[in-house]
């Protein structure tokens, strides 16, 4: 669907990258290495979203990094759209509100690095009846066509574990 309205497949790459999860910086040889594409495809998107206000730069060292700018009006519509194109919005509304005790839900793997990926990785916070969440997971992995996959902790659990558990880029989609 997204790929229809914004014909670049570059720009989609860098969307996903940089609003899905705006924590997300990189610099130019670092996304030609994720994307596989050629620096100058890259260069030339990177500079229409720059100069659009939709990503902001700085520098470290001799790299230029890019991440997206949160203030641009923009922002908070083209996450949403993201959300959306990746089922993220689904999962939300059919899985997350209805576990009960749930605490905290981190989207990780290739999504939670920017990256579409056709399997949803979640780290899910909370005391949960794990038999009704492979319920909700299935009914969900049906309606967005994307496999689910999960790992379940207490918070006394997760709080001990965190650092270990929680990769460098990771994206919390529910916060209670």
């Amino acid at each position: 669907m997204l790929e229809t309205l914004i014909s670049s497949k570059t720009r989609v790459k860098l969307l996903l990258k940089f609003f899905l999860n705006s924590s997300n910086k990189a610099h130019l040889r670092g996304l030609e290495s994720e994307f596989g594409e050629s620096s100058n495809a890259i260069r030339l998107e990177l500079n229409k979203l720059e100069e659009a206000g939709l990503l902001q730069s700085s520098h470290q060292g001799n790299k230029k990094l890019f991440n997206a700018n949160t203030a641009h009006p923009l922002y908070k519509d083209i996450n949403s759209i993201l959300f959306k194109y990746t089922g993220l919005d689904r999962i939300a509304e059919q899985v997350l509100s209805n576990l009960g005790e749930l605490v905290r839900v981190y989207l990780v793997g290739d999504l939670g690095r920017g990256i579409d990926s056709p399997i949803i990785d979640l780290i899910i916070v909370g005391n949960i009846n794990t038999a009704y969440l492979i319920k909700l997971i299935e009914k969900a992995e049906a309606i967005i066509d994307k496999k689910i996959r999960y790992l379940t902790y207490t918070a006394e659990q997760f709080d001990e574990q965190k650092d270990r558990i929680l990769p460098e880029s990771y994206l919390l989609i529910w916060n209670q």
